[in-house]
C-alpha cells in the first residue's frame, strides 16, 4: 500500500501548489480555437452529464473516490482540461491502452486519437485551479464515479465523447456478502500488517460505504502493476471486481506478513547485539572500579611476543615478527590491518621452525613395520632401509626425495604411510592432480584478500613438525595455465640445494625444507616434467604376479574387508584356493584394487545373510563364487585364439600395468589393398607398414606367391577397438602375422603360448623396447610360456626379480631370422 496518494502523469502532490514542478511540454503549445458548435456538444447539467470532454492518461490509473491536484505544463492537454473547467466543473480521464513515451513530442492528432484510448475511465470534478512557477498550472479534481465511453463525437480540437455510467451494484447473495466480509478483513489486516501509516488513512478505510467503494479505494492505494489497475477500472461488474480485489488484498498481505517477519527478525538480532554490547560495556565498568580491567589487546600482544621467543624463529623470521609486531601495537583492532597483521603473526609463530621428532635408528624394527604392511616391493623396502642406514650414521643428511611409479592399486601412497611408520615420523598427504596456479604451492602475497600460505607450509603447520614424509600424490597430474605453472613452482620444492631457503609468498622468509622427505607417486613418469624428474628417485612398482596378489588378498585385503562389514572370524572363512580363483576369473589388473572389491562383495552377500538370520556362517570355496561374484568375467585360457595362421600374440605396456594384444591378420580376393584397423596411433601405423614392405621384399625366404599382392587385398586388425594403441614395439609381431598367414604357399600356425615385443626396421632388425617388467607380467598373467624379446632387452629380464619370471621362457632376437626360427 502506497502512504501517499496517487497522481496522474505531470501531477504533483500538495507541495506542488507552491514550488510548482517543470513537466516537458507535449503537443506544439498552441491553442486551438473552439467553434459554437463544441460549446454547445457540453451544454452540461446536474452531476451526471452525457457529453464531456476526455483527457488521456499514461501511466498513473485514476478511480472513484480519489481527490488529488494534478499539474500540467502548458501544451494541447491542458488546454482540453482548461476548456472543460470553462464549460463545467466536469472532464473525464480516460487510460490509454498503452502508455506514450516521455520525453519526445507529439502531434494533437497522435494526443488525441480515439483508437488508443480504453473503452472506460472515470468522470472528475474540476474543484478549483491554480497558476503555478514556470507556466504550469495546478488543477485539483475530485473523482466522482466511472464512466464507459458510448462513442467519440468530436476528436478535434479535443475529444468530446457521449458517455454512461454503470452502476456500482450486485445482487446480494450469501456469497456476495461472504466476499464483502472477507475483503473487509483482508483490507483490516493488511493496514495492520504496514508500520507507519497515517491514522486518517485507517479512519478513511474504516469509514467506506460498500463494497464499490473499498475496490475503488483498494485500486487507488494498493501497489498494483498498471496492467491489473486498468483490469480493475475496467471490470464494471461489482462481484467480480470484489473477487479481483480480494485477490490483490489476500497477495499483498502475504507480502506484508514476510515483510514483517523479516522486519522482526533484523530487530532482535540488532536488540542482541546492542544487549551484548551493553553488557560488556557494564562488565568493564565494573572491572575498572574494581580495578580488574583487561586489555584484550595487550594479552593478545603479549601472547604473540611469548610464541615468538618460544617456537625458535631463525634470525631473519624473528626479526620479521618484531617488525610486524610493532606495527600490530600501533593499530586500532576495529582497523581491517589489524586483522591481516594478526593472522600473519599467526601463521608465523605456529610454524614448525625448530620442531620435529626423533628418527627410528633400529632398523630391524623398521624393517619389520615395512614386512608387517606391505608384502613383496623388496627393492622400495631396501631403499629405505639404506636412507635409515646413513641417517643413522650421519644424523644431519637431508631429506630424501623419492617418487613412486606404477600403476593404481600397487600400494603406493600406503607404502607412504607405512614409510613414515618406520621411521617414527608424522605423516602429510596431498593430491596434486589437476593443480593449476602456482600458488597452491608457494602462496598468495599478503596484499590479496583471504591470502595464506600454500599447501606445503598449511601442512607443515597441520603435522607440527618439520621433518615429517610429505606425500605428493598424482605429480605426473599438474595442470597448468594462465595462473602459472605449478610443475616450476615445484622445483624448488624438490630440489634439495635449493629448498634450504624455500621462500613463501606469504611468510616472506625463508623456510627450511631440508629435513621434509618428499616422496610423489606418478602413474605414467614420461608426463612428468624433465627437470622435475631428474630432481627426483624413481622407483618403479611395475604390479604384482599371481602369488603376490594371493598372499596379500590373505594378510590384508581379506581381514580388511572382513572387520569393515562387521564380521567375526568364523562367520566368513574364504578358502586358500578361493584367492587365486578370484585374481583369475574376476580381476585384470596390475595392482589388487578390483581384487579387494571383489573380497568385499563377497563380505557384503555374506553380511546381509547374516543380518538377516538366513545364515550363521559362510564357508566359500572356488565353487560358490559365481553365486557371490556373479558369472566368471576374464578366462585364463585366452591364448586359444592363436591356434590358426594370421593370428599373433605381442605385448603391450599401458598406464596401469602390461597387457597381451592380439593382432590378426587376413585376405580376401582384391586388388592389392591394405587396411590397418584397431584406432592405431601414426607410429604403429608405420609399423604395419614396414613389415608390409619387409615381408614384400623377402617373398622367396617365406615361399610367399608373388600374385598374391596382386589379387588379394590385406587387412590388419587389433581387437579392442575402442582402446587407442600405438608404439613401435608391434614392429616383429605384426610381420609374423603376416608371414603365418601367407607363407609357406597356405600359412602356417605360430608356436602355442607365444608372444613377443620388439621394433621391426626394413632390414629385419629387431631392436630394443621399453616396459619390458611390465609384459613380463601381463605374458605370465595370461598363461604365455615362451617370449620372444629384442636381445638388446636382455639386460632388463636380468633385473627383474626371478619369482616374477617364473614359468616363463625367453629368447633373444638381433634380426628377424632370429624371430621366425622361434615363432614357427
Amino acid at each position: 500500500m502506497s502512504e501517499s496518494e496517487t497522481t496522474p502523469d505531470g501531477a504533483g502532490d500538495a507541495s506542488d501548489e507552491l514550488v510548482g514542478e517543470v513537466v516537458e511540454d507535449d503537443g506544439d503549445g498552441k491553442k486551438p480555437e473552439v467553434s459554437s458548435e463544441d460549446t454547445g456538444l457540453l451544454s452540461i447539467s446536474g452531476e451526471m452529464p452525457a457529453n464531456v470532454i476526455v483527457v488521456p492518461v499514461d501511466e498513473t490509473i485514476l478511480f472513484p473516490g480519489m481527490t488529488i491536484p494534478v499539474v500540467y505544463p502548458p501544451g494541447p492537454t491542458r488546454d482540453a482540461v482548461e476548456f472543460a473547467a470553462g464549460q463545467g466543473p466536469f472532464v473525464a480521464f480516460v487510460p490509454r491502452k498503452t502508455p506514450r513515451e516521455s520525453g519526445g513530442e507529439a502531434t494533437r492528432e497522435a494526443l488525441f486519437n480515439p483508437d488508443d484510448l480504453m473503452g472506460v475511465g472515470v468522470l472528475a470534478r474540476i474543484v478549483k485551479s491554480l497558476h503555478m512557477p514556470g507556466g504550469n498550472r495546478s488543477f485539483f479534481i475530485a473523482v466522482t464515479s466511472r464512466i464507459v465511453v458510448q462513442r467519440y463525437l468530436r476528436t478535434q480540437p479535443y475529444l468530446i465523447a457521449r458517455v454512461t455510467y454503470p452502476p456500482d451494484q450486485a445482487q446480494e447473495t450469501k456469497e456476495f456478502k461472504a466476499l464483502w466480509r472477507a475483503a473487509k478483513g483482508s483490507l483490516a489486516d493488511l493496514l495492520k500488517e504496514i508500520p507507519g501509516l497515517p491514522e486518517g488513512f485507517s479512519i478513511a478505510a474504516a469509514n467506506l460505504e460498500g463494497p464499490a467503494q473499498l475496490t475503488d479505494f483498494v485500486a487507488a492505494h494498493l501497489d498494483l502493476k498498471r496492467e491489473e489497475r486498468v483490469e480493475l477500472l475496467a471490470t464494471v461488474d461489482l462481484d467480480q471486481r470484489l473477487r479481483k480485489v480480494l485477490e490483490a488484498l489476500n497477495r499483498e498481505l502475504e507480502l506484508a506478513r514476510l515483510a514483517g517477519r523479516i522486519r522482526e527478525e533484523i530487530r532482535q538480532k540488532i536488540e542482541k547485539s546492542q544487549r551484548e554490547y551493553y553488557l560488556r560495556e557494564q562488565i568493564k565498568a565494573i572491572r575498572k572500579e574494581l580495578g580488574e580491567e583487561v586489555d584484550q589487546k595487550q594479552l593478545a600482544l603479549q601472547e604473540l611476543e611469548k610464541r615468538i621467543t618460544e617456537r625458535g624463529l631463525p634470525e631473519e623470521a624473528a626479526k620479521r615478527a618484531h617488525e610486524e609486531l610493532k606495527r600490530l601495537e600501533v593499530l586500532s583492532p576495529e582497523s581491517p590491518e589489524y586483522n591481516v597483521v594478526r593472522s600473519y603473526l599467526e601463521w608465523m609463530t605456529e610454524l614448525p621452525w625448530a620442531a620435529e621428532t626423533a628418527d627410528v635408528t633400529d632398523l630391524r624394527k623398521a624393517k619389520a613395520v615395512l614386512e608387517a604392511d606391505h608384502y613383496g616391493l623388496d627393492e622400495v623396502k631396501e631403499r629405505i632401509i639404506e636412507f635409515l642406514a646413513v641417517r643413522k650414521l650421519k644424523p644431519d643428511t637431508k631429506g630424501a626425495i623419492l617418487c613412486f611409479s606404477g600403476p593404481p592399486g600397487v600400494g603406493k601412497t600406503s607404502l607412504g604411510q607405512s614409510i613414515a611408520r618406520a621411521l617414527g615420523r608424522k605423516f602429510f598427504r596431498f593430491s596434486l592432480g589437476g593443480m593449476r596456479d602456482e600458488a597452491e604451492i608457494k602462496g598468495h602475497r599478503r596484499t590479496y584478500i583471504g591470502a595464506m600460505p600454500g599447501k606445503i607450509l598449511q601442512g607443515l603447520r597441520t603435522v607440527a613438525v618439520r621433518n615429517p614424509v610429505f606425500m605428493l600424490d598424482e605429480i605426473d597430474k599438474l595442470g597448468q595455465d594462465w595462473r602459472g605453472d605449478p610443475s616450476s613452482a615445484m622445483l624448488e620444492v624438490l630440489d634439495p640445494a635449493q629448498n634450504v631457503n624455500f621462500l613463501d609468498h606469504y611468510v616472506d622468509v625463508p623456510f627450511d625444507l631440508s629435513r621434509v622427505m618428499f616422496i610423489c607417486t606418478a602413474n605414467i613418469k614420461t608426463q612428468i616434467p624433465p627437470p622435475l624428474l631428474d630432481r627426483m628417485e624413481i622407483i618403479d612398482l611395475p604390479g604384482y604376479i599371481l602369488e603376490e596378489k594371493v598372499e596379500i588378498a590373505k594378510r590384508y585385503l581379506y581381514p580388511r574387508q572382513r572387520e569393515a562389514h562387521g564380521l567375526r572370524k568364523d562367520q566368513l572363512v574364504l578358502r586358500p584356493t578361493v584367492y587365486p580363483k578370484i585374481v583369475d576369473g574376476w580381476t585384470r589388473e596390475a595392482g589388487v584394487r578390483d581384487l579387494e572389491r571383489r573380497i568385499g562383495r563377497v563380505a557384503r552377500k555374506v553380511a546381509a545373510q547374516v543380518a538377516s538370520d538366513k545364515i550363521r556362517t559362510a564357508n566359500i570355496g572356488p565353487d560358490k563364487l559365481e553365486k557371490y561374484l556373479g558369472p566368471r568375467q576374464f578366462f585364463a585360457d585366452e591364448l586359444h585364439r592363436t591356434l590358426r595362421p594370421g593370428v599373433v600374440v605381442g605385448l603391450a605396456w599401458t598406464p596401469v600395468g602390461g597387457e597381451i594384444m592380439f593382432i590378426e591378420a587376413t585376405r580376401m580376393p582384391g586388388k592389392g589393398g591394405f587396411k590397418v584397423t584397431g584406432q592405431l596411433g601414426e607410429v604403429m601405423s608405420e609399423s604395419a607398414q614396414i613389415a608390409l614392405s619387409y615381408v614384400r621384399a623377402h617373398l622367396d625366404r617365406f615361399e610367399i606367391d608373388p600374385d598374391v599382392f596382386d589379387k588379394s587385398d590385406l587387412h590388419i586388425h587389433f581387437p579392442a577397438g575402442a582402446t587407442p594403441k600405438d608404439g613401435p614395439s608391434a614392429g616383429i609381431a605384426i610381420t609374423t602375422a603376416l608371414v603365418s598367414l601367407l607363407g609357406w604357399k597356405k600359412g602356417r600356425k605360430i608356436r602355442p603360448r607365444l608372444a613377443m615385443t620388439g621394433e621391426m626396421t626394413l632390414r629385419g632388425e629387431v631392436l630394443p623396447i621399453g616396459g619390458v617388467r611390465e609384459k613380463c607380467l601381463a605374458a605370465r598373467r595370461a598363461g604365455v610360456r615362451t617370449v620372444i624379446l629384442p636381445a638388446e632387452n636382455k639386460r632388463n629380464v636380468a633385473e627383474i626379480p626371478k619369482h616374477i619370471l617364473k614359468g616363463l621362457q625367453f629368447h633373444y632376437a638381433s634380426t628377424y631370422d632370429d624371430v621366425r626360427k622361434l615363432a614357427f
